[in-house]
């Protein structure tokens, strides 16, 4: 009896929980908690005017979050949904990533056309970085946290920074107005959404190069790569629809529709199931990644931008 009770208090110990999803909403200026296990949205807290951007520190314990309409990027306790830190930015910022060894935080400014490198535990701003790209909107890190691959709204390319030099040193050809991005889990392929060309630009990281060209829906929007690295999903805004591609052989292998403008994604850790932030239903769609199927629309707030799951 012992042991089983012992087990029972371990099974439900914070180190058993499920993963915790964060949604930004853009216009209601609040992000949404949703409890991946049960699919409730266990609560709300404040997040600036206008968040936008999301991610996370590798123990989930704090929240980056850019506040594009107060110019700055929020550090908020997850714990109390407290916002504990503000950093101040240039006008708009956009995407945030954070390096997966927790060192940085990476944030695109739409009007400075840079990219803010942040230090995360002191929250110091260690660089601005100008960009090729007019408007950029995301800047993502490589696995092994050497580069930032950086989007933008104005480009048909995406600028590559050298995370230790803190300066742009490269670019690579893609398609029109490139959005979302993802690497591969060893980090030697990106893959690129590109909204006006509505395709998925395959960049071999060695060579700089685009390899491949992934026909997908109209407006080609967010991407997430499986933490297996044999699929990759990219949202498709005009569609309304999320599509599957066959990293192997770089073809779409399922369609599934979900809510009204779709835009940034995450997968759980374990890539069971992919959360979709829908920007005009108001609502999460969850997909279970197995089945290729929709299991269930989870309603939040207006505008919902992106997700991070931890």
């Amino acid at each position: 009896m012992k042991r089983i009770c012992l087990l029972l208090a371990a099974l439900c110990s914070p180190a058993f929980a499920a993963p915790l999803a964060y949604v930004p909403n853009e216009k209601s200026g609040s992000v949404s908690v949703i409890d991946t296990a049960s699919g409730a949205v266990l609560r709300e807290f404040a997040a600036g005017q206008r968040p936008r951007g999301v991610a996370a520190d590798p123990s989930g314990a704090r929240l980056y979050v850019a506040d594009a309409a107060g110019n700055a990027l929020l550090v908020i306790d997850t714990a109390n949904g407290a916002t504990a830190r503000r950093i101040p930015l240039g006008k708009s910022p956009e995407g945030v990533n954070a390096s997966t060894d927790g060192r940085y935080v990476a944030v695109a400014v739409e009007e400075s056309n840079s990219v803010a490198l942040i230090d995360a535990a002191s929250g110091q701003l260690l660089a601005d970085i100008p960009v090729q790209g007019k408007n950029p909107e995301h800047a993502v890190f490589s696995p092994d946290g050497r580069w930032l691959l950086v989007s933008a709204e104005e480009a048909e390319q995406v600028d590559v920074i050298d995370v230790e030099a803190r300066r742009q040193t490269g670019t690579v050809a893609v398609g029109l107005r490139p959005r979302g991005m993802g690497f591969s889990p060893d980090g030697t392929r990106a893959y690129v959404a590109c909204e006006l060309a509505n395709a998925v630009y395959v960049v071999d990281m060695a060579s700089r190069t685009s390899v491949a060209r992934i026909p997908a829906g109209r407006n080609a929007n967010g991407i997430a790569v499986h933490p297996n690295g044999r699929a990759v999903y990219v949202s498709n805004g005009i569609d309304g629809n999320v599509m599957a591609i066959d990293a192997a052989t770089n073809t779409v292998s399922a369609t599934i529709a979900v809510g009204k403008r779709p835009w940034n994604m995450a997968l759980t850790p374990d890539g069971t199931h992919l959360y979709v932030a829908n920007g005009r239903s108001n609502s999460v769609s969850v997909i279970d990644t197995a089945a290729a199927t929709r299991q269930n629309d989870i309603a939040v707030r207006e505008l919902p931008w992106g997700v991070v799951i931890r």
